[in-house]
């Protein structure tokens, strides 16, 4: 892990207070951070998810599943076709 990455790392944290993220972060650069982190510790690659297991496995970090879920698809880190059916980790 380089010092930038541990740095990232460190900044995410400060999100969390016991396993739990205490508040989605309004500025974008942070919210980019927590998300690519969502992302990646949340989601398999290649790996296609209900939105209910996509909702559930939000919750374990946050009530609200629905924010969480919108920002990812919108910061493209989710896919999803129009309809919703189905979502999977972009990178």
């Amino acid at each position: 892990m380089s010092v930038i990455d541990s740095s990232r790392a460190r900044h995410v944290a400060d999100l969390f207070s016991h396993g739990r993220l205490v508040a989605i972060p309004r500025k974008a650069a942070r919210r980019e951070q927590l998300l690519n982190h969502l992302a990646q510790t949340l989601f398999e690659r290649d790996r296609v998810y209900t939105e209910r297991e996509v909702n559930e496995a939000l919750r374990t970090v946050h009530e609200d599943c629905s924010a969480l879920r919108r920002h990812l698809v919108v910061a493209g880190l989710l896919a999803r076709p129009k309809d919703g059916s189905r979502y999977q980790r972009v990178s």
